[in-house]
């Protein structure tokens, strides 16, 4: 049992060695990262293991890990550094607001369009203002990136996603998968089905992910089964190039379309069942967020007005 007396000497210095520890899997590796030796290391880990009275780490396979009772003030203390962090943060955004910084997670789709268009004008207005775009598919973004808080938030598709109690979404857009192709290939301007373009060569994510269902889902809904894909990639550069010089096609979010123009991509003439989606942005609940992120989710929402007009192409 762990006395009031004994929980009064825990220091933040050798809590923040702790979750070093724990990030790095390693002594070693944490003393490199801190700039501090070994023994300062070994040190303080053993100076709280004494004040708990419980062990803290164990050696396994991996190297050093968590115990049951490591992991409850390590995530305790993840939450706690950043609160700190983010405060620091607050207080040089206070002092100098043109400067500062901001990570956002979200797919490859999202960054190369409806993104990099919420970034474009605030970073004008804020030139030293550093925005860390962290690529990752919804899965990583909510299951890792944001609760271990290495990012402040993510945009992200938002249906039919259950969200954990210490999660909440701010809703955008709905967007939908259309077909594309490079700007240079010729066809014939009668509308299209996708019964028509089955035999194409396509490029397309894989068919198991969130994208993948979906576009198959689009193809299920009109009675088929989806194309076997020439090219499987979730690398927009490799769409890009394949759809303008390769006569490849492929399916995707119509708001990439809307801002991507320099991607030299159009939409096909294609009718097909309509497969909308929800995008938002998900933070974590109770999370004092980097000063800049109200900028970018203000701007975010002003981008977002035109995408949920009817008609939205």
């Amino acid at each position: 049992m762990i006395c009031h007396g004994r929980r009064r000497r825990l220091k933040l210095r050798d809590m923040h060695i702790v979750l070093a520890v724990a990030e790095s899997g390693s002594m070693a590796k944490a003393a490199a990262d801190l700039s501090i030796s070994q023994p300062s290391v070994s040190k303080a880990i053993a100076d709280v293991e004494h004040v708990l009275g419980l062990r803290l780490f164990d050696r396994g396979p991996r190297g050093i890990e968590p115990t049951i009772y490591g992991r409850a003030p390590v995530n305790c203390g993840t939450a706690v550094f950043d609160e700190l962090r983010q405060g620091v943060k607050q207080l040089e955004f206070l002092v100098d607001p043109t400067a500062g910084e901001l990570r956002v997670g979200c797919n490859e789709t999202l960054a190369a369009g409806f993104v990099s268009a919420v970034i474009e004008q605030p970073s004008r207005q804020y030139p030293r203002v550093a925005v860390h775009v962290v690529p990752a598919n919804r899965e990583v973004l909510l299951a890792r990136e944001l609760p271990q808080r290495t990012i402040d938030l993510a945009v992200a598709p938002v249906s039919g996603l259950n969200l954990g109690q210490d999660m909440e979404v701010i809703p955008l857009f709905q967007d939908r998968f259309v077909v594309m192709a490079g700007t240079r290939q010729k066809r014939a301007g009668r509308k299209l089905t996708l019964a028509d373009l089955i035999d194409e060569r396509w490029v397309l994510p894989p068919l198991d992910s969130l994208p993948g269902l979906m576009i198959a889902e689009a193809f299920r809904a009109e009675g088929l089964e989806p194309p076997q894909a020439h090219v499987v990639s979730f690398s927009i550069p490799l769409h890009q190039r394949l759809l303008v010089s390769g006569g490849f096609i492929t399916m995707l979010p119509s708001s990439m379309l809307h801002f991507g123009k320099h991607l030299a991509l159009k939409r096909l003439p294609v009718a097909t069942a309509e497969c909308a989606y929800s995008i938002g942005i998900v933070t974590l609940k109770n999370r004092t967020l980097a000063p800049f992120a109200n900028v970018f989710i203000d701007n975010a929402r002003e981008i977002a007005k035109p995408l949920t007009k009817r008609g939205f192409q």
